[in-house]
């Protein structure tokens, strides 16, 4: 089975909203990380990461996810990430992931993109 990596950006009210789908590894990581410095470069520094629909996601694609927490706040900005406690398949393959690493709670998850769009801060309990 081959799984499409995509990653489609959008607007919401203040916010890029970036929507990742399908694996997010060694070969797919620098696409994301791509686009997570084009956002930044275009002045764009409240940026959701919408990783709902990642099947998917190694070592390499945690280092994205924390450095572009670590380019986002270098430039004051604010990084959220929608985590679903239930989304692809059984449940958010990275929230595991982040969860298993001990690295979650460097996040601020949210479980969907209202929540992620909303004015109140909202962190999810690890």
């Amino acid at each position: 089975m081959v799984v499409t990596f995509n990653v489609t950006g959008g607007e919401q009210g203040p916010w890029a909203v970036l929507q990742v789908s399908g694996e997010l590894d060694l070969v797919t990581s620098p696409v994301l990380r791509q686009r997570v410095h084009d956002e930044v470069a275009e002045g764009r520094h409240s940026l959701v990461l919408d990783l709902s629909e990642v099947l998917f996601c190694d070592s390499s694609g945690v280092g994205v996810l924390i450095a572009s927490r670590r380019l986002i706040r270098s430039c004051q900005g604010r990084l959220r990430l929608i985590l679903p406690a239930q989304g692809a398949a059984d449940g958010s393959h990275v929230n595991r992931v982040l969860g298993a690493l001990g690295v979650r709670r460097l996040f601020d998850c949210h479980p969907d993109l209202d929540s992620a769009t909303g004015d109140e801060p909202r962190p999810l309990s690890a």
